[in-house]
């Protein structure tokens, strides 16, 4: 996989086995006649191959998220990576409570306010001039991407062939030339969020709260785990990014930054901090390294963030073990196990899945709406909303990038 990383812009990338083909960059699409693409299978045995190119992400630039969650053009709200002593050599003090503060000092995001795309949108408004091609009329093409997304959303397009609990529904539209995916919560994913217990939420708050352990507000400061652990605020890296023929500009939260690293420009220098169960015998350790790992690579990967740190929790919810994984190295960690999974495997779905959606979204209008929706074992189908009530794209938005 490293190798495919290294290899030159132009490398021929292989088709997968439903030969499905791929767009050049600039080809304009066709709107007539236009035939209706079939579904597309997530199944993995169709996405085996090697490894497509895929260009890591460079940082173009940021935004922080307050306490009431207000967006802010700045950074204001990135944090710095400050572990416990003699972490390195296994010597650490740790035993740290993660339900410490759940009862008097969590602050909890609302849920039910469905942001969509709104700060990543909100970014782009604020730095158009940084995303004109060049060459490029900037009413012709005001954002010079193929795709405008979270990293959420590509992350469970990477872990959807391996998925077997969960279903989601992406809607995109095409304006100006540039296609923007946003997510639209399932009835069965509304359903879960509106009937977990108590200790799912403590376990939800757990990770946030591992955070306040391992993290400083400057790069000489250290943790303060009596602070309120607000679920409102968040520092999120914007990049620009490429796999095969398609660009996309992403969007993620990213937890701190380490000030220690080798390469101090981002992403290079961001960390990524989880939790997890304690490992206790070789089936947990099994489901650790075919679940867990999954996400945590896709998260991590898409990003370009090249380490996690890794807390481990026992049944009473504390802290008895840290670990690093560098990114890079998760896939050797599942492979030789062939019920696990394939990176490969995530990226070719993914560059199928976005050829996908090139095929199907070919009416640039800000009104209209393209549904994608798929539950395990099925195939992608999606739906047009000609004058849809539930926007990608909302109007200020489309307002702001006509004015040019």
């Amino acid at each position: 996989m490293e190798e495919a990383l290294q290899t030159a812009r132009d490398r021929k990338v292989s088709k997968h086995k439903r030969g499905l083909d791929q767009e050049a960059p600039d080809v304009p699409r066709t709107k007539s006649p236009h035939i209706p693409p079939s579904p597309l299978s997530a199944r993995p045995s169709f996405y085996q191959g090697s490894f497509p190119f895929y260009r890591l992400p460079s940082e173009l630039g940021s935004f922080s998220l307050d306490e009431k969650r207000c967006y802010h053009n700045d950074a204001r709200r990135l944090r710095y990576l400050s572990p416990p002593p003699g972490m390195d050599r296994g010597e650490a003090s740790l035993g740290w409570d993660l339900m410490d503060g759940f009862e008097d000092r969590y602050v909890c995001r609302n849920e039910d306010d469905k942001e969509g795309l709104l700060h990543i949108l909100t970014w782009v408004k604020e730095n158009k001039g940084l995303l004109r091609g060049n060459g490029r009329s900037a009413s012709d093409r005001p954002v010079d991407r193929d795709f405008v997304t979270w990293r959420g959303h590509l992350t469970k397009i990477l872990c959807t062939p391996y998925e077997t609990q969960e279903g989601w529904i992406l809607a995109v539209t095409l304006f100006k030339g540039t296609l923007y995916i946003s997510e639209r919560e399932t009835a069965v994913a509304y359903k879960k969020r509106k009937e977990r217990t108590r200790e799912q939420e403590k376990l939800m708050y757990s990770g946030y709260k591992f955070e306040s352990y391992m993290c400083a507000d400057s790069p000489d400061g250290s943790p303060c785990p009596s602070e309120v652990v607000n679920t409102n605020e968040g520092f999120c890296s914007v990049l620009l990014g490429r796999l095969a023929s398609h660009s996309f500009l992403v969007s993620g939260e990213v937890d701190c930054k380490d000030s220690s690293s080798s390469n101090p420009s981002p992403p290079s220098c961001y960390v990524e901090l989880k939790t997890s169960a304690q490992i206790r015998n070789s089936h947990q350790e099994r489901s650790f390294h075919r679940y867990k790992l999954l996400k945590w690579w896709c998260q991590s990967f898409l990003l370009g963030i090249p380490l996690i740190v890794a807390g481990f929790r026992n049944p009473k919810g504390r802290i008895v073990s840290l670990e690093k994984f560098r990114t890079s190295e998760i896939p050797h960690l599942v492979r030789g196990d062939r019920q696990s999974w394939d990176p490969a495997v995530c990226m070719n779905f993914c560059n199928a899945f976005l050829d996908y959606i090139k095929k199907v979204a070919i009416t640039d209008d800000p009104r209209v709406v393209f549904v994608f929706s798929w539950e395990p074992g099925q195939d992608i189908t999606f739906t047009v909303e000609a004058d849809s009530a539930n926007l990608v794209v909302p109007d200020w938005y489309v307002q702001a990038l006509s004015q040019g």
